[in-house]
């Protein structure tokens, strides 16, 4: 009971890791057919995790509801909990992109859409009432529940799929949460861009955290998109696409500062695994697809390269720290049978 008691929401975040990889993957299984399985092979992966992490996430919340509660209310940890939506909606992509699964993407879809709403707004009350949050609280886990929002449009294909109120419900919850997300986004990150610059860099354990501005930012490239291939309304796709090439630009000016930043931390502090070690892989991995949405709706091949590139740097990462991260739990879990022992 004590692992359920001491359970971080943001576990959340492997299963948002692994369903960017596993899209990344099978999507540029054009230029590597083997990459299909490995898109596939994670994707079972990731729904024996998801289903794992929600037990413990939802005994939790039933047998110790005030410590959840603590931690929604606290002015870091309360963000993570928006990974839990996140990870629901990156699921419903897998399935519905790589196993044409849609009767078990509509309903995940539904249940993310209950837990993405429910967090983005209690955590934006809950910070409205908290008076005023010390600036070294502030970091990129903020953006988590704007990127939750902004994915939303990853089950845009029911809109084409589904009649009468129902696509009605689906293109409203589509748009709304993309543009509820997106906007958000751009205040938060001129908050923790304020952050940045006028308080010392995050701690070593939380460097990871400045690569998720590519989060949001890829992310929000890929749901445009989805946006604008099935809608009906959506008649000129020219000005969205130009706008989602200049959106990719704002994203390839962060990988590069969020690269810079990394090799600052392992030269002159360092980098100790962490759980915040994922933060590396999702903003990656949309980052990764985002260069291949965007390079094949424009038919520039040169940056569907370069996302190419992207995605054998992004397995890299991903093995590492699932490894890291298998390791870790395998070593808690041994320690607390020696302790009962």
């Amino acid at each position: 009971m004590e692992r359920i008691k001491s359970f971080n929401p943001a576990w959340f975040a492997s299963v948002m890791g692994t369903g960017a990889v596993s899209i990344a993957s099978y999507r540029y299984s054009s230029y590597l057919h083997q990459l299909r399985y490995v898109g596939i092979g994670l994707t079972y992966l990731n729904i024996l995790l998801y289903a794992v992490l929600l037990v413990f996430w939802l005994l939790r919340w039933a047998f110790f509801t005030k410590e959840a509660l603590e931690d929604l209310r606290h002015p870091s940890k309360g963000h993570f909990y928006g990974t839990s939506g996140a990870a629901t909606m990156v699921l419903v992509a897998q399935l519905l992109l790589v196993l044409h699964e849609r009767t078990l993407a509509w309903y995940l879809w539904l249940w993310g859409l209950v837990l993405t709403f429910v967090f983005a707004f209690w955590m934006s009350y809950e910070v409205f009432i908290a008076g005023e949050v010390d600036l070294r609280h502030l970091s990129p886990a903020w953006y988590i529940p704007p990127v939750a929002l902004v994915i939303i449009p990853f089950g845009a294909s029911f809109m084409r799929t589904t009649t009468g109120y129902t696509r009605e419900f689906v293109t409203i919850a589509s748009y709304l949460g993309w543009g509820a997300g997106f906007f958000l986004y751009l205040v938060l990150y001129a908050v923790v861009t304020l952050r940045l610059i006028r308080h010392e860099l995050l701690p070593p354990q939380m460097a990871p955290l400045i690569w998720m501005n590519l989060g949001p930012i890829g992310a929000s490239v890929t749901a445009l998109i989805a946006l604008i291939n099935n809608s009906s309304f959506a008649v000129s796709k020219g000005p969205f696409l130009v706008f989602a090439f200049f959106l990719w630009g704002l994203g390839f000016w962060w990988l590069v500062m969020a690269t810079a930043l990394t090799v600052h931390y392992i030269r002159n502090l360092s980098l100790p695994y962490s759980l915040s070690w994922w933060a590396f892989i999702f903003p990656l991995g949309a980052f990764t697809s985002a260069s291949n949405e965007i390079g094949a709706a424009l038919g520039l091949n040169l940056m569907r390269l370069f996302g190419y590139a992207l995605l054998w740097c992004l397995l890299v990462l991903w093995s590492v720290t699932f490894v890291k991260t298998l390791r870790m739990s395998v070593g808690r879990s041994r320690k607390g049978w020696e302790q009962k022992g």
